[in-house]
């Protein structure tokens, strides 16, 4: 019995436990894991456990954030051509007195607005030829800022910028491949060319907030509301956390638009009735094209999608 085979593990110093090196004994390569008491890993927890509250609660509404976003950035466009139909009179009057519209073109003037206006609102709301929607749309922004003569007022420049970049979004919302176009020639996909769109959107629509910051009179609560909020329009320019920042944008725009353009509460008579509601139904434009943002996504030229590739 004493010439059994012993199979006990030798008990010699030299013994190793891995022989073949399967084992995930490296050396220590100096990273240390996150500190749950720094301050800075506190605040990113809290602002992750908020995002997915917040991911949570707004679930049902997000199927209707596209539509919602659609409409509110063409009402503008809506009450334009409203307005135009029951000032008719009014309208071919400044025209021709102060624009210097001869008769017959002011009034043709006026029916190629209301007529490109109510049917390209109809088209981006029903998502029908979008594409050519927001080209109506936009030679209207365009041919009325020469025909009024607003196209070097600068706060009718900033706005009207704005107005572009929600309908750059809606462009980008609706894009599709048209491979008939320009068959043979080299052309962009239609990914790099929703990039593209996408970024002159986001960039184009914090000049509301720009003109903002540059007109009316300066206050302690200003002073902080435009630092905060030029710093969320930096952020949704350069797409960091820009869905978070266009909320932000989103919220200070409606709270401001009710209190500073409250065109309801002027009486009808008053000429600043209409110009508050002008800038009214613009801001709501705009909100809708950073609603849009929201659902969308910052695309890919953003930090927030260079982030997912590192």
């Amino acid at each position: 019995m004493t010439s059994r085979i012993s199979i006990a593990r030798p008990q010699s110093s030299n013994y190793d436990s891995d022989p073949h090196g399967l084992s995930n004994s490296r050396a220590s390569s100096g990273y240390r894991s996150a500190n749950p008491d720094d301050p800075i890993e506190k605040l990113r927890a809290y602002s992750k456990q908020v995002e997915d509250y917040v991911e949570i609660y707004a679930q049902p509404l997000k199927p209707h954030l596209p539509a919602i976003g659609r409409f509110m950035i063409v009402v503008t466009f809506l009450e334009d051509a409203l307005r135009i139909l029951t000032q008719w009179s009014d309208q071919i009057w400044y025209l021709q007195q102060h624009r210097s519209f001869p008769w017959g073109l002011s009034h043709l003037f006026l029916l190629i607005n209301v007529v490109v206006m109510l049917g390209g609102s109809g088209a981006v709301i029903l998502k029908r030829y979008t594409e050519y929607a927001v080209g109506g749309l936009l030679a209207v922004v365009v041919i009325q800022g020469f025909g009024y003569g607003l196209i070097f007022d600068l706060t009718f420049f900033l706005r009207n910028l704005s107005v572009i970049g929600g309908l750059f979004m809606v462009f980008s919302d609706a894009m599709v491949t048209r491979k008939t176009l320009f068959a043979g020639l080299p052309s962009l996909s239609e990914t790099d060319r929703r990039k593209y769109v996408l970024l002159a959107g986001r960039v184009l629509l914090i000049f509301l907030f720009i003109g903002f910051i540059i007109q009316g009179k300066w206050t302690i609560a200003r002073v902080l509301v435009s630092i905060v909020g030029l710093a969320a329009c930096i952020m949704v320019a350069v797409g960091f956390k820009a869905k978070w920042s266009a909320i932000f944008l989103v919220v200070v725009l409606s709270v401001f638009n009710v209190f500073a353009n409250n065109w309801w509460s002027v009486p009808s008579a008053h000429p600043q009735r209409d110009f508050l509601k002008y800038d009214f139904f613009q801001t709501l434009s705009i909100v809708g094209g950073l609603i849009l943002l929201v659902n969308m996504g910052p695309g890919g030229f953003s930090v927030d999608e260079k982030k997912k590739n590192y």
